[in-house]
């Protein structure tokens, strides 16, 4: 499996507080995890939204979304709920 992070989701990233950058890197590694050994986080919260578009948490507020295409998972964007949802209608 192949993982890049995309430019929109780099620019909000850098932007994050420590903190939540931590739980996002967190959210990522379980992400990682989850695709190499099968064994699937508890509180992940992988939900499939459109296309080839899904969502993980990184905490009860904010979201990461990502694309899974064939053997990449590239991540997109890091957000709250109406953020997510703004994102989601501009695809």
């Amino acid at each position: 499996m192949n993982y890049e992070r995309k430019n929109s989701f780099k620019r909000i990233f850098k932007k994050l507080p420590t903190e939540k950058q931590e739980k996002v890197l967190d959210a990522i590694q379980a992400l990682i995890t989850f695709y190499e050994s099968g064994v699937k986080a508890e509180g992940l919260g992988l939900k499939y939204l459109l296309d080839e578009v899904w969502e993980i948490r990184a905490s009860l507020k904010d979201g990461i979304l990502f694309s899974l295409t064939g053997d990449t998972v590239a991540f997109l964007f890091v957000g709250n709920h109406d953020d997510i949802s703004k994102y989601l209608k501009n695809l």
